[in-house]
């Protein structure tokens, strides 16, 4: 049996005129996150983590920006392609572990949806998955509103 873990960071702009999707859930707010995808950051730093303990490099190396099959995808679709990619080399899930740092807007209510989307786009139960949200006292980039970030760890394992 082989044990891995890997981490996973994102970061986008915040900005108006844009959707705020976290975690496969579009959230009310009057911004959204500036990217070539829908900037999940949530998503974008699962994926890192599963690809990274399977060490099969990063989103962008799979997924790359420059790319307009990517344009505006639904990072739900990344996260699906990220497990298969993972699976294809025997690793399963065993735990996600994400933290969510952004000052508005308040997470804990959608956390659940968050879940429930993740859970069913990974193939894996709700129990298997944490997300938690911070914020960052109001300090730098993130204090002043002007992005979010996320970090995430997973934890796979396979049987060969």
């Amino acid at each position: 049996m082989q044990i891995r873990v890997g981490y996973g960071f994102d970061v986008h702009q915040m900005t108006e005129g844009r959707d705020l999707w976290l975690g496969g859930v579009k959230l009310p707010h009057h911004k959204g996150a500036l990217g070539h995808s829908d900037a999940d950051v949530l998503l974008h730093a699962i994926c890192d983590a599963l690809l990274g303990a399977a060490n099969l490099r990063d989103i962008g190396y799979h997924f790359p920006d420059t790319s307009g099959a990517f344009k505006n995808i639904d990072s739900k679709i990344l996260l699906a392609d990220s497990v298969k990619l993972i699976r294809e080399e025997g690793w399963e899930i065993q735990n996600i572990d994400s933290t969510l740092v952004l000052e508005k807007p308040k997470i804990a209510p959608h956390i659940d949806a968050m879940k429930a989307a993740i859970a069913e786009h990974a193939g894996i139960a709700m129990d298997q998955i944490s997300i938690k949200a911070t914020t960052n006292e109001k300090m730098g980039f993130i204090g002043r509103e002007e992005g979010v970030v996320a970090h995430a760890v997973a934890l796979l394992m396979r049987h060969r």
